[in-house]
């Protein structure tokens, strides 16, 4: 590898300089933040702007700086709205998290803002009626409903929901809900079955309890077969 090549393989992650934050260092050849001075000062335009990114920009900011380590996250995603002056706020949330959605929805409304809740499984579409086959359900046999993040947007646009807050949606499932949603998207929950809804201790344990992670050939193996041909 060349080293032209090896400077462009090269980005954040393997950076231990970090000067973009306080600036008060040399940033490395491979820097982005040197690459791109272009796109920075058409994103700084961006920021400073009425747009909407410019107040998301501006609220998310000034909430680090007003509550820096005294809110958590479930009071800095009702602060953030506040700011932003959110009217109607949506949630979309998994199916096993409509608990812990309806006590965030009922602490939403104590703020002033009206609330939405659409859960996953809205529409009920059988996961074969998409091309998986019923071996690879999670109860096989049944009749076992697809994720509809698509429908949880559409749902939520149609409501004219200013802000969306996602509670629990699957890997892939809040990529889909985001792309469909008119509203900004943020999160309140992040699913992760296996550690409680704490997916950052996975790589707290990675050097000792969960040193399977840094080896791709001691993942479990998938169920088979795969997604049936059309």
């Amino acid at each position: 590898m060349s080293e032209d090549e090896k400077k462009c393989s090269l980005s954040c992650s393997e950076c231990a300089v970090r000067n973009c934050y306080r600036r008060e260092k040399q940033y490395p050849a491979f820097c982005l933040t040197e690459e791109y001075k272009d796109a920075v000062e058409l994103t700084r335009r961006l920021y400073e702007s009425d747009g909407i990114d410019g107040r998301l920009a501006r609220a998310a900011a000034e909430i680090e700086g007003e509550y820096y380590g005294r809110l958590t996250r479930l009071e800095e995603t009702i602060r953030f709205a506040m700011k932003l002056g959110v009217k109607k706020l949506g949630i979309a949330s998994c199916i096993g998290l409509l608990d812990e959605a309806s006590i965030y929805a009922k602490i939403v409304r104590t703020a002033g803002i009206e609330t939405k809740t659409v859960i996953c499984k809205v529409g009920a579409i059988d996961k074969t009626e998409i091309g998986l086959p019923d071996q690879l359900k999670v109860c096989p046999g049944c009749n076992e409903s697809c994720c509809n993040p698509a429908l949880q947007a559409q749902v939520l646009n149609d409501w004219g929901a200013d802000l969306n807050v996602l509670v629990g949606l699957c890997v892939g499932h809040d990529a889909i809900f985001t792309r469909h949603s008119k509203a900004p998207a943020v999160t309140f929950i992040v699913k992760d079955r296996v550690l409680g809804h704490n997916p950052a201790a996975a790589i707290y344990t990675s050097k000792f309890y969960y040193k399977r992670v840094l080896n791709e050939t001691t993942f479990p193996e998938p169920k088979t077969p795969s997604r049936q041909k059309n």
